[in-house]
């Protein structure tokens, strides 16, 4: 039975890429079942994931390694994962549960092929969700006094769990510039808003108040600069003036709950490439 492993690589654009890369693969007895490659001509860096099915069992780590030894002269940065691994995940979430529950929803139905050891929040309030899903709660209150020792906190369940991504489900606390370096890479947040937006509080509001016409939600990478971050995945719902502030805030917690999704599938199926402060996410 083929084993199936995806690869994804990162290096500066030149001829013979992809030609080092099959070949390779071909050593390793691998054949290639999907594969998709961009080149960025901004920062001139050349973009692949591919997915491969190998008939001897292969690990991961073999192939990695073996690949980067065949393509030393092109500076690669690659990754190679079996298709049947469930990358960690922790969600992080406040008082609002929209975005928690659609997630672990489309988890347990095996839409989104992650574990989720814990959940983390600053409040009580989406402790029974967790409990349906027979998923522990953490319980991490925080106030200005003691969001280092909370933020100490948040990176010891990281390493103790072998967290591989942080996700930010409407978890309304900023994060320190120290904890966004921590996780750089490793963390994504939803906005309410399609970016840029109306920042600050009654986001909803403001955008009623200026008689948008459109609402949406951007997934991001999380940076020290607020909101800044490389953006994933975003959608937008068309509103009219007669809509109210409340029927707004119901439009966008449901655009907001599906570009969460996404961005988290994305980044479990290995679809998610860094290029400077923007993605490249392969359909």
């Amino acid at each position: 039975m083929p084993h199936r492993h995806v690869l994804t690589l990162l290096c500066p654009d030149r001829p013979g890429i992809v030609f080092a890369v099959s070949g390779a693969l071909l050593e390793l007895q691998g054949n290639i079942v999907d594969s998709a490659q961009f080149g960025d001509p901004d920062t001139g860096l050349f973009c692949l994931r591919m997915v491969v099915d190998t008939n001897a069992a292969e690990s991961s780590e073999h192939m990695e390694s073996t690949l980067r030894a065949r393509l030393t002269e092109f500076a690669p940065t690659i990754v190679v994962r079996r298709v049947d691994d469930r990358p960690r995940i922790m969600v992080m979430v406040s008082k609002f549960d929209h975005c928690l529950v659609d997630l672990l929803y489309r988890w347990r139905n095996g839409e989104i092929q992650v574990d989720i050891p814990l959940i983390g929040s600053n409040h009580p309030d989406c402790e029974d969700v967790a409990d349906r899903y027979g998923i522990p709660y953490v319980h991490l209150p925080v106030t200005p006094a003691t969001k280092p020792d909370q933020e100490a906190a948040i990176l010891r369940l990281v390493e103790e769990h072998r967290i591989e991504l942080v996700v930010l489900a409407r978890y309304m606390q900023i994060l320190s510039n120290d904890l966004c370096r921590r996780l750089a890479g490793r963390a994504i947040n939803i906005h309410h808003s399609f970016l840029p937006g109306f920042k600050g509080a009654r986001p909803y509001h403001q955008a009623h108040d200026r008689g948008v016409k459109l609402v949406g939600a951007t997934a991001h990478y999380v940076t020290a600069d607020l909101d800044e971050g490389p953006i994933i995945e975003q959608d937008v719902v068309r509103v009219t003036h007669a809509q109210t502030a409340e029927q707004l805030t119901r439009l966008g917690q449901d655009v907001e709950r599906q570009v969460l999704s996404r961005a988290v599938r994305y980044w479990a199926e290995n679809r998610i490439l860094l290029v400077g402060h923007k993605t490249v996410v392969f359909p």
